[in-house]
């Protein structure tokens, strides 16, 4: 089960960004971030710490983590 992907889309969509704003904002390509968002791809430790900070989330939110 692949949850990074769904909690990406609602944080984004939360904020109002698109897909190109979002990935804009953070340094990165509209088209990682659509696939991050397809479930095609995961996003390095780097990329996932960026989006943590940009969203004030914990990493641990952004991968569904829960204990």
């Amino acid at each position: 089960m692949n949850k990074f992907k769904d909690v990406l889309k609602e944080l984004r969509i939360e904020k109002g960004l698109t897909q190109a704003s979002l990935a804009k904002q953070i340094g990165l390509s509209q088209t990682g971030i659509a696939r991050w968002e397809n479930g095609d791809r995961t996003p390095n430790i780097y990329c996932l710490v960026a989006l943590a900070k940009f969203f004030g989330v914990t990493t641990d939110y952004l991968l569904g983590v829960e204990i």
